[in-house]
């Protein structure tokens, strides 16, 4: 019998998550280990020895691993990734200092754009071109192009990205000079943009294949030794990544294309509200995954949360859309909601309270770690305000330093001319307003209403969070899964392999050969099956979307439409207006209709993802563990409130807020006038009364 067990590693900012999962029992064992900022992998390896410890489990157990790592958008943010070169076509060497011309805030007179990840004296040009349907205007010189690719090598060039004009609609001028350059530089790492991000939109599609290319060595190595790292523990399964589509790959396509993993820890929070709220019996579901560094939010409708087709990556300015380098990839939607539980707490030059975006992160983490932060954090304000236990961190595993929490909100109630509480609740009330006003935005720019909405709260801060965050928000039901400190972790394990794909076709939806269309959509799906395979999923259960890029003729943007599988006229017509409408409520008469791209996401069930999740319970008869005092804003004071053990409620139990309930990864906070159920899965839900 192969190997039962199956491991998750989610490498955060400030935590490493793990979690061990027995599907044929649903049994789950969860361990958080501090991220070592200088070397991810250490800090994963030592957690993993320690869950294994924890689950009384031997490293020949686990069948399979699922890893999801901040590690390249880190290296996008910091600017460590590889020396890189960009060969383009003759004239438009400068595509990345272009950009789109345009400012992201049109006033401010000493605006800093993004840098391009390579510098002007790497950005080589070939002599060929291309027109827009792919016929050769003017033939590759394959000597010249490599004539320069030799120059970058000798300049030290590591990684080379290469992005011809038009090459979405004939590949063909790419993939000679890339079979040029390999042979002859067989060291150098090659990025093709007809394999990366083969569309339309000369800058996006040369930014993310820059930015493939940029942390493609990196992640090559790192890969590398984290599979040689496993396999020196003793642990024989293969090793799979989350990708930003919500999906799984295998290593070899992560190594091709590691750019898809940009956002592969927050999708995995998204994934873990969707697969909780189906398990809650909800379909409309506001994942909101709060961890120690970010917070995210992601909509989920039907079950399923929303897929974007690109996003931007190390922006300059962290919430502003336009200041970041375009990435073209298939990725959960995710909004940036603001911080973090080790966000610092700062007077402005305004002299009023600002909370991040600067964090403590794992070192040295907020003041109360007690490992030389002296700054007060939000995990430092939710301690003052009663939120958290001190003796009960990480289930009584971190010891806390109350002084140095202390000592922080000293300085910081000084900065203000407040006393410490107040400056305390000032924090958690900040960055609860902060979170709740992006959510309120960007809810209502997709077109929907808050309260349709229950909010469930995954991450370490999360389920401390959610109930003031959704009482902004006008949300009435807040769910807290099992197990919410690791539930992204935990969504990873859930996941299915997953492959997106696109191809170009851009014609008049009147009169178009759809059969070619057909054909094309077959082609991709074979080779996605490539992939799938590979990834051990089971083909045979696959899901199959066909989707395409759709707009009037005369627009300058598209929106991505889910078409039938019977590909006729009047049916991609009717899949279109029907989209069209849902976003802008009519379409214009006599308008005609252009197809653009085509898209297909194929997405199989993993062996080993299981259906449910038993984590450890004990005895109901000491679930109250006693009372401490809660501040409570709608209230506008301290309560006593009753503090639970999670895990030794009943399902079916209904408790009267306020109320805590405890749990060794997080802690969830009830106000007053509501109630909360046990679930039979699990899930806290708390309704306002």
């Amino acid at each position: 019998m192969s190997a039962p067990l199956s491991l998750g590693i989610d490498i955060g900012g400030t935590f490493t998550d793990l979690v061990i999962h027995d599907p044929r029992t649903g049994r789950a064992v969860i361990w958080k280990e501090s991220t070592t900022p200088d070397d991810p992998a250490r800090g994963a390896l030592e957690g993993t020895r320690r869950v294994l410890e924890k689950a009384g489990a031997k490293p020949q157990d686990i069948g399979r691993v699922v890893h999801a790592t901040t590690l390249f958008t880190n290296a996008l943010i910091e600017r460590k990734g590889a020396k890189t070169g960009l060969l383009t076509t003759a004239g438009f060497g400068d595509v990345l200092e272009i950009a789109r011309e345009r400012k992201y805030e049109l006033y401010d007179l000493f605006i800093e754009m993004p840098k391009p990840l390579v510098p002007r004296p790497w950005r080589r040009e070939a002599k060929e071109r291309l027109a827009p349907d792919g016929t050769v205007e003017i033939a590759l010189d394959v000597d010249a192009a490599l004539g320069e690719v030799a120059d970058l090598v000798e300049q030290g060039v590591e990684s080379l990205a290469i992005c011809f004009l038009h090459s979405y609609a004939n590949a063909a001028h790419e993939r000679a000079i890339g079979a040029a350059v390999a042979e002859r530089f067989q060291n150098l790492s090659i990025s093709l943009s007809s394999d990366i991000a083969p569309e339309i939109r000369e800058y996006p599609r040369a930014s993310t294949t820059v930015a493939n290319a940029y942390v493609r060595p990196l992640a090559e190595i790192y890969l590398e030794r984290l599979e040689q790292a496993l396999r020196a523990e003793g642990i024989p399964g293969g090793l799979f990544l989350m990708l930003s589509n919500g999906g799984l790959t295998h290593v070899s396509e992560a190594k091709r294309a590691p750019v898809q993993l940009l956002e592969s820890g927050p999708a995995a929070g998204a994934l873990a509200g969707a697969w909780f709220g189906r398990n809650a019996g909800l379909e409309r579901v506001l994942a909101f995954d709060m961890g120690g560094t970010t917070a995210k939010l992601a909509l989920v409708d039907d079950g399923e949360p929303l897929v974007a087709w690109g996003f931007e990556a190390a922006r300059e300015k962290r919430f502003l859309r336009g200041s970041g380098l375009p990435i073209q990839i298939a990725t959960v939607e995710l909004i940036e909601i603001g911080a973090g539980g080790g966000s610092i707490a700062h007077r402005s030059d305004l002299g009023t309270l600002n909370v991040g975006p600067e964090s403590s992160g794992a070192q040295p983490g907020p003041a109360c770690y007690g490992r030389g932060g002296t700054e007060a954090t939000v995990t430092d304000a939710d301690l003052t305000l009663g939120y958290l236990n001190a003796d009960f961190f990480l289930g009584g595993a971190m010891k806390i330093d109350a002084v140095a929490t202390n000592a922080a909100f000293g300085k910081l109630a000084g900065a203000l001319g407040v006393e410490p509480g107040r400056a305390a609740f000032g924090v958690h009330d900040v960055v609860n307003e902060n979170m709740a006003g992006a959510a309120r935005v960007a809810i209502a720019e997709r077109g929907r209403v808050p309260s349709e909405y229950a909010l469930l709260a995954t991450g370490g801060a999360g389920p401390v969070h959610a109930w003031h965050v959704a009482r902004k928000l006008g949300v009435s039901r807040v769910v807290c899964p099992p197990g919410a400190g690791a539930g992204s972790t935990i969504g990873m394990l859930m996941a299915p392999a997953r492959v997106d794909r696109v191809a170009s076709f851009t014609t008049a939806l009147a009169g178009a050969d759809l059969a070619a269309a057909g054909r094309i959509f077959a082609n991709l799906e074979k080779d996605s099956l490539d992939v799938l395979r590979l990834t051990g999923a089971d083909v045979d259960g696959r899901t199959v979307r066909y989707l395409a890029d759709m707009r009037y003729i005369g627009q300058g943007s598209e929106i991505t439409v889910v078409l039938p599988h019977e590909l006729t006229e009047g049916a991609v017509k009717v899949a279109f207006e029907a989209a069209y409408k849902a976003l802008f409520a009519r379409v214009p008469p006599g308008a005609a209709i252009q197809l653009v791209a085509l898209r297909l996401s194929v997405s199989a069930p993993m062996p080993g993802t299981g259906g449910k999740l038993e984590l450890p319970r004990h005895a109901s008869d000491n679930a109250l563990k006693g009372t401490r005092p809660v501040l409570f804003p709608d209230e506008g004071r301290t309560l006593s409130t009753r503090v639970w053990d999670r895990y030794a409620l009943e399902p079916g139990v209904s408790i009267e807020g306020p109320a805590v309930f405890e749990e060794n990864e997080s802690t969830f906070i009830v106000g007053p006038n509501s109630t909360a159920r046990l679930l039979p899965d699990g899930s806290i839900l708390a309704e306002a009364n």
